[in-house]
């Protein structure tokens, strides 16, 4: 989580939504991804899709079972999808989204007994860390609007 963490920091200082994703096969680093959708040009290109994407590559396979995925914040909807598409085995996340989460603050896709495919999920991993780079991210945006 604290590469995840890292990652969060980038996506900010590259003016993202700071959120960081790691995704680990057998304890190995298989892929990372932090938020790109402003600088791509692309409403899919969330932290968990770029690594979802990278490890698919890496492993030739758009199936990516025995792996755990790291992200700063609870998986939106669209996330969650590629998650369970992809057979990931397990998502751990830090700070929770009430606003959007699908990891069981709004929906649990993760988990839906009538999908093909469920995650176990860990939720609250370094949550305070990984809230507060929102926090402080969202926070410094609306000051540079008042000015």
């Amino acid at each position: 989580m604290r590469q995840a963490l890292m990652l969060a920091h980038k996506a900010a200082q590259l003016g993202e939504v700071p959120v960081g994703a790691v995704l680990v096969k057998d304890n190995q680093l298989l892929a990372e991804g932090w938020n790109q959708p402003i600088a791509g040009h692309d409403p899919t290109a969330h932290a968990e899709i770029m690594a979802i994407r990278r490890a698919a590559q890496v492993e030739q396979n758009y199936r990516l079972p025995g792996t755990t995925l790291y992200i700063t914040i609870e998986p939106c909807s669209m996330c969650a999808g590629a998650i369970v598409h992809a057979r990931i085995e397990r998502v751990v996340f830090g700070a929770v989204e009430p606003r959007a989460g699908a990891a069981g603050s709004v929906l649990n896709l993760l988990q839906n007994s009538k999908f093909n495919h469920q995650v176990d999920v860990q939720s609250g991993v370094l949550a305070e860390e990984c809230g507060q780079v929102l926090k402080d991210f969202f926070r410094s945006r609306r000051k540079k609007r008042q000015k």
